[in-house]
């Protein structure tokens, strides 16, 4: 069996010529995001081999920058990781057991448990890293990703 590796330039180009539209660009981020976990490889599913989970989200918009808010119910704020590459967003997650036992008592029965989480998801323009935000509150990550300004079109004199 030969597994072979393709990269997001190879995924595009099975594009017809005409598809430069908002719903051929729709379709083109579709598989390439359907196809991220095998090609990035910390985009996993929702529930990987390695027990990670993929927390929800809820991801809007406006002229100057995407908000991400992710739930990461039990997670401390310095067991959270952020990535940003690109138009590329990686978030991952750990909560610790809580191992208190006190001198003289036996546990019984216990639902806590150490659980990670990891999403990796493509925004539609690159991000300015720069000035990305993060806070935690209430088990609710909130990313403010300001997009990136391109440079705006030059007009050129033809002599």
């Amino acid at each position: 069996m030969n597994l072979i590796r393709r990269t997001p330039a190879a995924l595009s180009a099975y594009r017809p010529p005409g598809m430069d539209d908002q719903f051929g660009r729709l379709v083109e981020h579709m598989f390439e995001d359907m196809l991220s976990p095998f090609t990035h490889p910390t985009a996993l599913a929702p529930w990987s081999a390695e027990g990670a989970v993929s927390p929800r989200m809820h991801i809007s918009e406006n002229d100057k920058a995407f908000e991400v808010q992710a739930d990461l119910p039990g997670v401390n704020k310095d067991d959270v990781k952020v990535a940003i590459e690109h138009q590329r967003v990686t978030i991952e997650a750990e909560t610790k057991r809580a191992q208190e036992q006190r001198e003289g008592e036996n546990v019984l029965y216990s639902e806590r448990s150490a659980s990670k989480f990891l999403r990796s998801f493509m925004l539609p323009v690159e991000v300015d890293e720069g000035s990305a935000q993060a806070r935690m509150e209430n088990g609710v990550l909130t990313l403010t990703l300001p997009k990136k300004q391109g440079s705006a079109a030059t007009r050129i004199a033809i002599l």
